[in-house]
């Protein structure tokens, strides 16, 4: 099975995770970060910064960006989940396969994609792309799982004894995605890891996650955050 037949199956519950105790916590953490990074929001003329959300599942970072002043395009393999983020708001969404873009060159000022490259078995074909559509000075910002840590672990284990989107998934390290960046001419490389407490913590600690995530970011520890965000700037 193709990883977005298994999305396309379960796209009427993915949101529902998000709506748990460690399901709002984890989506807080990493909106936090990842917004902290994103320099094409960052000054006042947002409404004129074009944006590919690739990989927008039900669109949760579309809306995000479009409340960020931004003009977003949300791609995605799977139908289903793009039904739902049409149904969040209006945007321009798109179904089609991350290693064949189906834009002109140098028409992105960003392009943000979370928990996708998982899913993607061939990831320079995928960067190259993410390349040609960007335009000089643009960025990219990957967000996935980390392969150094206990979630992954975890995750894997769990998905042995019953059918997860993560026995469909290849896991990461912020060293390898790096590399990937670079080797494919990313400039200015950046990692930053969060999530280091595991998926079962009690609800009362979740507060001390959120602090244990803004001190160990950047720290010696961030390789060994459970989510990494990794960038990179076309130069």
């Amino acid at each position: 099975m193709k990883p977005w037949q298994y999305f396309d199956r379960i796209a009427p519950f993915y949101d529902q995770w998000f709506a748990s105790d460690i399901g709002r916590y984890i989506d807080l953490s990493e909106k936090r970060e990842v917004f902290s990074l994103i320099r094409f929001s960052s000054n006042g003329k947002n409404s004129q910064r074009l944006v590919l959300d690739l990989g927008c599942g039900t669109g949760g970072y579309t809306l995000a960006l479009r409340k960020a002043g931004l003009r977003v395009v949300g791609l995605d393999a799977s139908e289903a989940m793009l039904k739902i983020a049409r149904r969040k708001l209006q945007a321009n969404f798109v179904r089609a396969d991350a290693l064949s873009l189906p834009f002109k060159n140098e028409v992105f000022d960003g392009v943000l994609s979370i928990t996708l490259f998982e899913f993607i078995f061939n990831p320079e074909v995928a960067l190259k792309e993410i390349y040609r559509v960007l335009k000089p000075e643009g960025e990219i910002i990957i967000g996935t799982m980390n392969g150094k840590s206990l979630w992954f672990i975890f995750k894997r284990l769990k998905s042995m004894f019953e059918e997860t989107a993560y026995r469909y998934a290849r896991f990461y390290t912020p060293n390898q995605l790096k590399e990937l960046l670079i080797k494919t001419g990313f400039k200015d490389t950046y990692s930053r890891g969060i999530i280091y407490l595991p998926s079962f913590v009690p609800r009362a600690l979740i507060p001390l996650c959120l602090g244990l995530d803004k001190h160990l970011k950047d720290s010696f520890m961030k390789h060994l955050g459970a989510f990494v965000l990794v960038k990179g700037i076309k130069r």
